[in-house]
C-alpha cells in the first residue's frame, strides 16, 4: 500500500488549510504521522477492513474518484452478509460517489444503504479544529460521519482507538491530545463505571453523544467529570442521517422543534407515541417522513426518546409497563451506571421485571429505591450483577432489550 511517512510531530493541515493533510493516528502506527496516497477507485470497491488503516485508506481513496465505495469491519460480516456483499460488489453500473453503508442491525437485519460525502457532511461552516478520538467501527454511520468531517474540513484530525475500554483509549487519547469524542452512552457509561483515574487527567472541549437514548444523569455525569466540554447530543441513524442536534445539557429535545416548516432543516413529529423524521441528509431512495420506531414521550416541555417500540414494552401480571421508564429510574440513582431492564418468567403471573445492572449499590438498596419511585409490578424482582458495561461492536448495549428468561 504506498504510503509516505511524515515525520513524528511535524503539523499537517492547520497550515495549508488542506482536509487532506488532516493528521490520521492509528493503532500500530502510534507517535508517527501517515499521509496515505492509496490507488484510485474507478468502480464498485468493497472494503473488508481488518482495522482502521484499511478503512481510512479506503475512505481517503474515494474522495474526488467516480466508483462507489463499501467499507465493512471485517468482524461484523457473518456468512449471510458477505454473499449480500458479494452480490452488492457483482450487481448493477456503480453510480458515481456512493458510499455504501451497513445498518447496525438494532431494528432488524443490517441493510445497505447510499450516501454520499455531501450526506454524510451535515456540517455548512467549517468548525473549530479538533482532534478526534475514533472510536466507531469502520463503515458504519458514525464512523463515516467523523470521517467525513476530516475529509471536508481542515484541522479535523482523527485519532483511532484500540478498544472501547477506558484503559484502551485513554493512554492514546491523552498522549497524543485528543480533545474532542464521539461516541455512545454505553461507551460513556462503561468508561465512567471503570473509575479509571485517566478520567481526571483527559480533557475534552467536545463530547457528543449519539447511536442510543440520552438520560439525564448521564448528562450530568458528564458535565461533573468533565466540566470544561460542551456535550451534545445527537439523533441520527443511516436511513435519515443526523435529525436532531442538541447542545443545552438536557435529555431530549424542545418540543417547539416539532412541524417545523423550515424545508432546509429535519422535520420532526410525533404520532401514537412514535417519532417521525424528515430528513435532509438522508440515504438514497428514503421516504419522505421516516417512521423511527423509536417511542418519544413528553416530558417538562422536551420530546424524550426512552427505546425502541415493540421491544420496550413489557406485560406483567397482564399489566403493561415500559422497560425504559424502569430503566431510567434506575439510572437515576447515583451508583447506578449502567442497566437493563426485561421480562422474566415466573410461576403464577407469568412473568415479572428483572434487570442487569453496573452498580455499587446493593440489591436492598436498588429495591427500595425503585419501591419509592415505581408502581408495585414495575419493581424488579431479580437484579443481576455484571462487572462491566456490556458493548456490541457498534459501541452500543442494546440497553431496551426485553428477554425473556426462565426462572
Amino acid at each position: 500500500m504506498p504510503h509516505r511517512r511524515v515525520a513524528p510531530g511535524e503539523r499537517r493541515g492547520r497550515r495549508s488549510g488542506d482536509p487532506l493533510e488532516n493528521r490520521i493516528v492509528c493503532e500500530g502506527f502510534r507517535g508517527t504521522w501517515w499521509r496515505l496516497d492509496p490507488p484510485p477507485l474507478e468502480r464498485r470497491t468493497v472494503v473488508l477492513a481488518d482495522g482502521q488503516l484499511d478503512a481510512l485508506t479506503a475512505a481517503r481513496a474515494h474522495l474526488g474518484n467516480p466508483g462507489e465505495l463499501l467499507v465493512v469491519a471485517r468482524e461484523r460480516v457473518d456468512e449471510t452478509l458477505y454473499k449480500e456483499l458479494r452480490r452488492f460488489s457483482e450487481g448493477r453500473p456503480a453510480r458515481p460517489g456512493r458510499i455504501w453503508l451497513t445498518t447496525s442491525g438494532s431494528a432488524g437485519r443490517p441493510r445497505l444503504l447510499a450516501h454520499t460525502l455531501s450526506s454524510l457532511t451535515t456540517l455548512a461552516a467549517p468548525p473549530a479544529p479538533h482532534r478526534w478520538l475514533l472510536p466507531y467501527s469502520p463503515g458504519t454511520y458514525a464512523w463515516w460521519q467523523l470521517v467525513a468531517l476530516s475529509l471536508a474540513f481542515p484541522g479535523q484530525d482523527l485519532v483511532t482507538a484500540p478498544g472501547p475500554r477506558p484503559d484502551q483509549w485513554l493512554p492514546v487519547a491523552l498522549a497524543e491530545g485528543v480533545d474532542a469524542v464521539s461516541a455512545t452512552p454505553s461507551f460513556w457509561r462503561l468508561a465512567l463505571a471503570s473509575a479509571d483515574p485517566g478520567l481526571a487527567e483527559f480533557r475534552p472541549r467536545q463530547i457528543t453523544l449519539g447511536g442510543e437514548p440520552v438520560d439525564q444523569p448521564l448528562l450530568d455525569r458528564l458535565r461533573g467529570v468533565f466540566p470544561s466540554a460542551r456535550v451534545t447530543w445527537i439523533y441520527a441513524s443511516t436511513e435519515a442521517g443526523a435529525c436532531v442536534v442538541v447542545h443545552d445539557g438536557k435529555a431530549g429535545f424542545p418540543v417547539e422543534w416539532l412541524e417545523r416548516t423550515d424545508s432546509t432543516k429535519p422535520g420532526l413529529r410525533v404520532r401514537d407515541g412514535q417519532l417521525y423524521v424528515r430528513p435532509v441528509h438522508g440515504a438514497d431512495g428514503v421516504p419522505e417522513w421516516i417512521a423511527t420506531s423509536d417511542r418519544a414521550e413528553f416530558v417538562g416541555g422536551r420530546v424524550v426518546l426512552s427505546g425502541r417500540l415493540g421491544q420496550d414494552q413489557l406485560n406483567v401480571g397482564g399489566l403493561r409497563l415500559s422497560a425504559g421508564q424502569v430503566r431510567d429510574v434506575l439510572l437515576a440513582h447515583p451508583d447506578v451506571h449502567w442497566a437493563r431492564v426485561f421480562a422474566r418468567t415466573a410461576p403464577f403471573v407469568g412473568s415479572v421485571v428483572a434487570a442487569e445492572v453496573v452498580s455499587d449499590a446493593s440489591e436492598g438498596e436498588l429495591v427500595s429505591w425503585c419501591t419509592n419511585r415505581l408502581p408495585g409490578h414495575a419493581v424488579p424482582r431479580f437484579f443481576t450483577a455484571l462487572d462491566t458495561v456490556p458493548l456490541t461492536t457498534t459501541l452500543k448495549s442494546h440497553l431496551n432489550k426485553a428477554a425473556r428468561r426462565n426462572g
